[in-house]
């Protein structure tokens, strides 16, 4: 059920509890989760913290805990399946369930006593009513039995009466048999429009800042959270544009408040002070912790605009360069190393050159924070650089230990974490314009008629980063982006990209990731998750659905064939 009042329904229950909080590994949750661990240190709340990073882990992080807990916190998992079915808990177990994936299961919208769904109402929900989707059997079972009782106690009354009865209880049963089947056809029906497709609802962050904020217990810190956990749905394209930006306006509300309350304090420009502002900056990735060349080349948007895979791509760079008047050896070296005189006006400057080459929107609504006077950060810099903590596979760690480092890397007592985090993220980033060049120049991207698909072989480099699901996802946005600009195939232009990659190896399976077409206003709503499950079902395709995304599977390279034959024939 939805919690109307989240203060009193969820954290005023827990207060006094020892709660086990289940995580997923996406950002958002895990901004999520620092607010969460914030308020719980406040009032000494009793927690204990278990990543987890699909169905099968949560399964078992659940087994491992609900012997000492009563009270579990789900964020960024659990709602969109029906939880008490996968995970047979007692009768006193409560699930808090703090997500952001759609739609929401029936079943948990609709179970008053054990399923708490933490989620903003003015989402486009679109639940439907209760009587459509749940009917008492009980009715018709009494509706039944009164029939057969007719025809049992009236053995004493005369013959013919008797038939008319029979017939009379006869045509009732046959009309409320043929009634539960429309019921029944409608029912799938309503359940298909509403299960169809995949999205994403309002950030975890943001709820979780928002329940401190009602409490009064909101700091800068947890502001600055919700602020990297909006970002975070942005930079992944989880949501739609007009969605961000309402997001945005909220925070950039209580940001007014926050740093109008400090303006009397005497340390407000103290060396250890936080400072958020509104941005309106440029949408190059980490261009001030690099340099302005090596950002605008690995920026899709702008690597996109210019075609920078392209002999030409590389030309009509330098005549940007140029056009804005910027010294090559300024625009190579370290942003911080650049003359003072470029930086003050360097956004205008850019923002001018841009429109010239059909840029409009090389600026973008976003925060940058300031810690002390040395360091400061926008939010989709953190972005990146937790992403980059959380799906390191350059050490041999487990997901566990990246967890942990990620989440370390939100502090502002942890910035080498955070500067380290930044350094991954340029290889990362580095990798996904290589092979995004690679995979357009040699046309590794097939159209399989009612969507584009591409695959990437064993052997290919950095494959290993792109196992990982927001790596992948990163590359899948920014190569269809790329494709999209690059073909003359008007067709091509408005289809969905299906991409998959090496998982392992040993056990010969491919990770397979969905999305929706390149749009700027598209509504994000992804249908591949259904599609997935259908096909696999119609083929007996070996896969596993273990992901909280639905549209991520893991699949069997033997089955590949068969599979993608089922899912063409289901689109088409």
């Amino acid at each position: 059920m939805f919690v109307t009042d989240i203060r009193k329904e969820f954290y005023d229950v827990v207060v006094n509890q020892r709660v086990a909080l289940f995580v997923s590994p996406d950002i958002d949750a895990l901004c999520a989760c620092k607010v969460l661990q914030s308020l719980f240190h406040c009032d000494q709340v009793q927690y204990t913290l278990v990543p987890v990073a699909g169905w099968q882990d949560l399964g078992t992080a659940f087994m491992e805990h609900k012997e000492q807990y009563q009270y579990f916190v789900l964020i960024n998992c659990g709602a969109n399946v029906d939880l008490l079915e996968t995970l047979q808990p007692e009768e006193d177990s409560v699930f808090f369930i703090c997500d952001t994936h759609r739609p929401v299961d029936v079943v948990n919208v609709y179970n008053d006593t054990q399923i708490k769904l933490l989620i903003k109402q003015d989402d486009d929900l679109g639940v439907p009513s209760y009587d459509d989707i749940f009917r008492d059997d009980e009715e018709d079972e009494e509706g039944d039995g009164n029939d057969s009782g007719n025809e049992s106690d009236g053995s004493a009354e005369p013959s013919g009466k008797r038939r008319r009865y029979d017939e009379d209880a006869l045509e009732r049963r046959i009309e409320r048999q043929r009634a539960r089947r429309e019921w029944e056809a409608r029912r799938r029906e309503i359940l298909f429009d509403y299960e169809q497709y995949e999205f994403h609802g309002t950030s975890a962050a943001l709820v979780m800042f928002e329940l401190a904020w009602v409490m009064s217990k909101d700091t800068k810190d947890m502001l600055w959270w919700s602020v990297i956990g909006v970002t975070d749905q942005w930079v992944h394209d989880k949501i739609p544009h007009m969605k961000y930006v309402t997001d945005i306006a909220t925070l950039q509300r209580h940001v007014s408040r926050h740093n109008h309350r400090n303006e009397d304090e005497e340390n407000s420009l103290s060396i250890d002070c936080m400072r958020i502002t509104f941005e309106y900056d440029l949408r190059l990735v980490l261009y001030q912790h690099w340099s302005l060349y090596e950002s605008i080349c690995n920026s899709s948007y702008t690597s996109c605009s210019f075609k920078l895979w392209s002999i030409n791509g590389q030309k009509k760079l330098q005549e940007f360069l140029a056009d804005m008047g910027l010294p090559l050896k300024q625009v190579r070296q370290k942003f911080n190393c650049m003359d003072m005189t470029i930086k003050e006006n360097l956004r205008e400057v850019i923002e001018e050159s841009a429109n010239k080459f059909s840029m409009k929107d090389i600026r973008v609504q976003t925060f940058a924070v300031n810690f002390g006077f040395k360091n400061r950060f926008l939010a989709s810099d953190v972005v990146h650089a937790a992403a980059a903590l959380l799906e390191n596979v350059e050490k041999d760690e487990t997901s566990a230990d990246n967890f942990i480092k990620a989440l370390d890397c939100l502090s502002r007592s942890n910035l080498e974490r955070l500067h380290l985090g930044i350094d991954l993220a340029k290889k990362k980033l580095k990798a996904i314009q290589q092979t995004v060049a690679s995979c357009i120049c040699t046309n590794l991207i097939l159209s399989q008629g009612p969507f584009l698909y591409c695959h990437l072989l064993e052997g290919t480099p950095d494959v290993k980063l792109f196992s990982k699901p927001l790596a992948l996802t990163l590359l899948c946005k920014y190569l269809l982006k790329a494709f999209v600009c690059s073909t003359r195939n008007r067709r091509c232009k408005i289809l969905p990209l299906i991409m998959a990659a090496p998982l392992d190896v040993e056990k010969g399976t491919v990770i397979v990731l969905g999305i929706p077409p390149e749009s700027e206003t598209s509504d994000k709503k992804n249908f591949f998750g259904r599609a997935f499950e259908k096909a696999a079902e119609s083929t007996s395709s070996r896969t596993l659905h273990d992901h909280f995304d639905t549209s991520v599977i893991e699949l069997k390279m033997e089955d590949r064939g068969k599979f993608l034959d089922a899912l063409i024939t289901l689109l088409s």
